[in-house]
């Protein structure tokens, strides 16, 4: 099931992608286009840092692909993110269009608190987006839903990007950010449910709430086409989500090093 949907959505947008024409001459300020700052398509490799389970103090190691790129002008692939722009304005400074994104489980076994718990399954999520970018820096919003089966809940985000280093070499983006999850979301990934209970891990009910995000993101640059990129992502999860029994920490920070070669 969860391979037949990722097919799908790769062919949906791939099949977009095919249909959709190049445009040039717009005012899109690549720097700030994604929270990643760049000026060519990247493609590259990095190791990611994200805790173990939902409100763990502990760290898991991704390996993951770094790909931050333009297809026609139409397809993107940011980091974890691909969509298609459907809808301009004449000067592409604001987009509508659709995107999916993985949304990733955990196993119960490696958490000190979920231990004899269910595990949490890796789903994508998929719906519209939104991004205006402005002389002030560059807004988006998301309206996701679990298409994988995982959760079947639903999410709405905002993010907003502003350059604070753009430099020859070195260039650095900051980020704000806030998601909504409502009950069914936070309720799969921080509830407790009757069958996972034991004396120290009450059964909870998680309803829905806000998590906020602080981002910094940047990229050196070691010649002509080739670069190291970092990250980093502060979230405080909602007040549903940390009063879950599962949670150890409220802040839940997230990390990425690696490095990319231009095209």
């Amino acid at each position: 099931m969860k391979n037949s949907v990722i097919l799908y959505v790769i062919s949906f947008v791939a099949g977009l992608t095919v249909l959709s024409p190049a445009y040039a001459n717009d005012k899109i300020d690549r720097e700030t286009e994604t929270a990643i700052p760049r000026s060519k398509n990247l493609y590259g490799i990095g190791v990611a840092l994200l805790p173990k389970t939902s409100g763990s103090d502990e760290f898991r190691v991704l390996v993951l692909p770094i790909i931050n790129a333009n297809y026609g002008d139409r397809f993107y692939i940011n980091a974890l993110q691909a969509g298609v722009w459907l809808l301009d304005s004449d000067d592409k400074r604001l987009r509508i269009g659709m995107a999916t994104q993985p949304r990733f489980g955990w196993d119960a076994a490696d958490g000190r608190l979920t231990r004899s718990m269910n595990n949490r399954d890796f789903t994508l999520d998929l719906g519209p987006t939104v991004r205006w970018q402005t002389n002030y820096g560059t807004f988006n919003a998301q309206w996701g839903f679990d298409i994988g089966g995982a959760s079947h809940g639903q999410t709405i985000g905002l993010q907003y990007i502003k350059n604070l280093i753009r430099a020859d070499k070195f260039k650095l983006n900051g980020s704000l950010g806030a998601t909504w999850n409502n009950n069914k979301f936070n309720n799969y990934y921080f509830g407790v449910g009757a069958n996972e209970t034991s004396q120290l891990r009450p059964a909870y009910s998680a309803g829905a709430g806000t998590e906020f995000k602080l981002g910094a993101n940047g990229s050196y640059a070691l010649s002509k086409d080739s670069s190291v990129l970092f990250g980093a992502v502060m979230t405080r999860l909602s007040d549903q989500q940390a009063d879950s029994p599962i949670v150890e920490t409220r802040m839940q920070p997230f990390f990425y090093l690696g490095y990319s070669i231009a095209y």
